[in-house]
């Protein structure tokens, strides 16, 4: 599988640095997004990875991973890693593409939703970008933070730059029977726009006194706004966290009438590749699998700077394995980060 070259990641403020997303889909234009293994960078709103999240969106990642809290301790919608109290980020909330990179950064999720809508309207046609939202300790819709909110959030910032559960459904019943009928529509279909996916956090899943976790939350939104003819409103994908065999709705989701609003699926790469899991089960099915942590694969690699040959086998030993996109802190490397290849 020959991956595809990629352009110079655009440096801090610079601004002249090529678009790699413009070789990236150069791989095959019209394959489905369900057919194709593309790279994406774990806590891209960290400022030790990229200077601002503009950077992050030039550098020509499949998807950019943001850390959400919103507990009480703290006000609106926090993006960061350990802080759950504040914001702590590479997002400067700009209004237009000539603010990028211009603004104090240390925004709320408000303020990256900004920064990707305002990369948008400067690249249009871009590359189809996920952005996996870690919901770092869960909803918390008692404090006005929960689905309904997140998605006019979303709404209001990305509008139809967002493709939404019911972009892929069509006139199917669920995101489940579209899939295995139709699959993802063609990366050409998808350029210049964003797949959301949301994840249950660290915290969250560590939570003794949390029975309702982000992905079956979401899946229910997704549910009782279909029976009410308002799926449009929901602009996310809930994913299946956590690697396991067989098809792991049916042990993770006591309700049946969950399980057919999950096509995506999260976990750790070493998990899927060494735990006895058939991968090839989630590509024939058209699910997108999102594997995390490829340089621990045996034999692992560095997680932030291997060499790029290194790099690029690791994609392609995934790709083998039926990843839809794996993910690293392989920030240093563009040219890897702007791989496609042909999925399995």
């Amino acid at each position: 599988m020959a991956a595809v070259p990629g352009a110079a990641q655009a440096r801090d403020g610079d601004r002249t640095a090529a678009h790699p997303e413009t070789a990236a889909a150069a791989a095959d234009t019209t394959a489905a997004y369900s057919d194709t293994t593309a790279v994406g960078v774990h806590n891209a709103y960290e400022q030790s990875a990229y200077r601002y999240f503009a950077d992050a969106l030039d550098s020509g990642a499949g998807l950019l991973e943001i850390d959400v809290w919103t507990n009480s301790l703290g006000g609106g919608w926090r993006v960061s890693h350990s802080n759950p109290l504040g914001n702590a980020n590479n997002c400067e909330n700009a209004a237009s593409p000539a603010e990028l990179r211009t603004k104090p950064r240390n925004q709320s999720l408000a303020g990256c939703l900004a920064d990707i809508r305002a990369w948008h309207e400067a690249n249009p046609g871009h590359r189809p970008v996920m952005i996996k939202i870690e919901m770092k300790d869960g909803f918390n819709d008692r404090g006005g933070r929960g689905p309904d909110e997140f998605d006019a959030l979303v709404d209001r910032a990305l509008g139809d730059a967002v493709f939404r559960p019911a972009d892929l459904m069509g006139g199917h019943a669920t995101p489940d029977e579209a899939v295995r009928a139709d699959g993802w529509p063609g990366r050409d279909a998808l350029a210049g726009r964003f797949v959301l996916e949301l994840i249950p956090g660290t915290v969250e899943e560590a939570n003794p006194f949390d029975s309702l976790w982000t992905d079956r939350e979401y899946a229910g939104r997704l549910r009782d706004l279909a029976a009410s003819g308002r799926l449009r409103e929901a602009t996310a994908f809930p994913a299946v966290h956590k690697a396991e065999a067989g098809d792991p709705r049916t042990t993770r989701y006591a309700d049946p009438a969950l399980r057919p609003w999950f096509v995506v699926f999260d976990g750790d790469a070493t998990a899927y590749v060494q735990g006895g899991i058939d991968t090839a089960w989630y590509d024939r099915r058209h699910y997108l699998l999102v594997m995390t942590d490829a340089h621990l694969v045996p034999p692992a690699i560095d997680g932030t700077s291997p060499g790029e040959a290194e790099a690029r086998a690791r994609v392609e030993l995934l790709a083998g394995r039926h990843a839809s996109i794996t993910t690293a802190d392989w920030h240093p490397l563009p040219s890897v980060l702007a791989t496609v290849l042909p999925r399995g």
